[in-house]
């Protein structure tokens, strides 16, 4: 149907990718009969039973179909309107949510700086001043991003230092998880690890990033997060009818680690690359590669032939500051294309 169509290889997001074979598979095996919608089929009771194993018996999945969805409805009922939830400023709840938050939920979202997109607790002494002040908005919730929207990770320390400090102040803990597995693959630690043991209320947890075909989920541990969540979910036109082929996605994502597979290959293939474009001097790799994303600066005159072969995006053009994104698709071979098409470049400009 599509055989005339040319899908070329892109370095722009992990969106551009294709589904994960074994996720489609999935989907197929479940289009068979009738089964209950809502969440109450057989294969939702099965993708439930995966989702404890990995993240403890405390955790309730929801299921919507967009990043965006996954963090709004992550505040739903634990962010009033009068409150504010605080985050980095390269936080996708700041900068790529088009005001989602203060649009459904009324909330305020307070930044502070960040090199790498990770924050300190220190730096939110100022945001804490004027509580119970009636003309401030009141500090409620603090978002991370793990992996950062810079592919830097917060280590399993610097997320027990953040409940402690959140849990004295009274302040509910997010974790922006749209490749929270990288996270784990890079850290070596369990999804648990990261989330429940943490002592976390609520995880925005990435499917679509990962392989999957437009499936997020809302991971819910605290029983303030999860009492009310079923209800905002349905305002906001996220509740899926045919849940069992976002189950069926997430169960086969999850059920034998799948995903651990996705999240090492990714997360190798990057600092693979980036060990390799450390042999040409002129390209510099601005943050330490924990994840599947490499910030590359190049030579501005290079930037337009690389994008014709490997369509990315220019992150910071004044310092020509490039984003690139490895896909579970993305192989080693492929690698070896690209580093050899920027010495193709190279040698143009060398010769000109």
């Amino acid at each position: 149907m599509f055989e005339d169509l040319e899908f070329a290889t892109s370095l722009g997001s992990d969106n551009h990718s294709g589904v994960h074979p074994k996720i489609l598979q999935a989907v197929v095996a479940a289009n068979r009969g009738h089964a209950h919608a809502y969440g109450l089929d057989e294969v939702s009771k099965l993708a439930a039973l995966e989702f404890k194993r990995l993240f403890g018996d405390t955790v309730e999945a929801q299921y919507v179909f967009t990043g965006t969805a996954a963090n709004v409805l992550s505040l739903s009922g634990l962010v009033k309107s009068f409150e504010a939830v605080i985050a980095s400023e390269a936080a996708h709840l700041q900068q790529d949510e088009c005001g989602a938050p203060e649009k459904f939920v009324g909330c305020k979202v307070m930044t502070v700086p960040s090199r790498d997109g990770r924050i300190r607790p220190e730096q939110l002494h100022t945001r804490l001043q004027r509580q119970g002040d009636q003309h401030f908005s009141q500090p409620r919730m603090v978002s991370l991003t793990q992996p950062t929207e810079l592919g830097v990770c917060y280590t399993l320390p610097e997320l027990r230092a953040w409940r402690e400090w959140t849990t004295r102040k009274n302040l509910m803990l997010h974790i922006d998880g749209a490749r929270l597995v990288n996270a784990a693959a890079f850290l070596n630690c369990s999804l648990r690890a990261l989330t429940a043991d943490i002592g976390v209320d609520v995880v925005s947890f990435g499917g679509t990033k990962n392989g999957l075909l437009g499936a997020e989920a809302v991971l819910l541990f605290s029983p303030l997060a999860k009492a009310h969540f079923k209800f905002y979910r349905k305002q906001a036109m996220q509740l899926s009818s045919k849940t069992r082929f976002l189950a069926a996605q997430f169960y086969a994502y999850l059920h034998q680690d799948l995903w651990l597979e996705i999240a090492r290959h990714v997360t190798k293939t990057a600092q693979d690359l980036a060990a390799r474009l450390a042999e040409i001097p002129e390209i510099q790799v601005q943050h330490a590669v924990e994840s599947n994303a490499l910030f590359v600066r190049l030579p501005k005159a290079w930037i337009g032939p690389l994008r014709e072969r490997f369509f990315f995006y220019v992150w910071d053009v004044e310092q020509n500051l490039c984003r690139w994104m490895i896909s579970f698709d993305w192989q080693p071979e492929t690698n070896t294309r690209l580093v050899d098409a920027i010495r193709e470049v190279r040698e143009c400009f060398r010769e000109k």
